[in-house]
């Protein structure tokens, strides 16, 4: 019995091990990553743009170009390049709403930093506890709720 079932164990690994061996090619690699974004992809992009131009004057440098070439070849990049810088700034530049979730983030960083928050100071040994908490960090008592509750609404 353990032998048949460490037969299909090592039956099931060659499976899984075999199985992106046999895959299509576009059926894998054809979307971006979670974490790159269009922004970022572009970049990526006109990096590898910019590569590739300081390798055509390398080359051409060298001798391994001629100059009607080097000169297609740099027209060419500097015209991709030019694309995707635009394409850059079309996606950074910031939307209506974009621009309204902005002023609502700084005006409540604004009304953050403006409040002074109620110091959590412990009724038995006076202790002002630095953040809000239900007991107190000196001497273990329960602190009043009325200050818990208080900025919980305001939180709201």
């Amino acid at each position: 019995m353990a032998l048949a079932i460490a037969i299909l164990l090592m039956i099931g690994l060659a499976i899984y091990a075999v199985m992106p061996l046999l895959a299509p090619e576009g059926a894998v690699g054809d979307a971006l990553p979670i974490d790159v974004t269009p922004l970022v992809d572009l970049k990526r992009r006109r990096m590898v743009v910019y590569e590739n131009l300081q390798d055509l004057e390398f080359e051409f440098k060298a001798g391994k170009v001629s100059k009607d070439d080097y000169e297609s070849l740099r027209e060419n990049h500097l015209a991709e390049a030019a694309q995707l810088m635009l394409a850059s700034q079309e996606q950074e530049e910031l939307t209506e709403h974009d621009l309204m979730i902005e002023k609502q983030v700084a005006a409540r960083r604004a009304q953050k930093k403006a409040e002074h928050p109620e110091p959590y100071v412990c009724p038995k040994c006076d202790f002002e506890n630095p953040l809000p908490v239900k007991f107190c960090g000196n001497c273990g008592a329960e602190l009043p709720q009325h200050s818990r509750r208080e900025k919980k609404k305001s939180a709201q």
